[in-house]
């Protein structure tokens, strides 16, 4: 749950917005073939993740979805 809980912080989402920059950019000028479209496709789901602030770890760990409750000041529910 330290995973989902670091995914929905700002920085967390910085993370995955860059890895996802990063993925692309590989898949683009160092893949070839296959490999670039399997880059570039990871790329824009971790990108997409991060950009709408969606953690997919979060149905794995029995997180809930709407993982902007565990963000730094939200109220805890209940």
């Amino acid at each position: 749950m330290e995973c989902a809980r670091f995914m929905a912080n700002p920085v967390g989402r910085g993370v995955r917005i860059a890895a996802g920059i990063a993925l692309i950019a590989s898949g683009l000028f160092a893949a070839f073939g296959f490999a670039t479209v399997v880059l570039v496709a990871v790329g824009a789901v971790a990108f997409l993740a991060g950009a709408v602030n969606f953690c997919l770890l979060a149905p794995l760990l029995h997180a809930p979805n709407g993982i902007s409750r565990w963000r730094v000041g939200a109220e805890s529910p209940g």
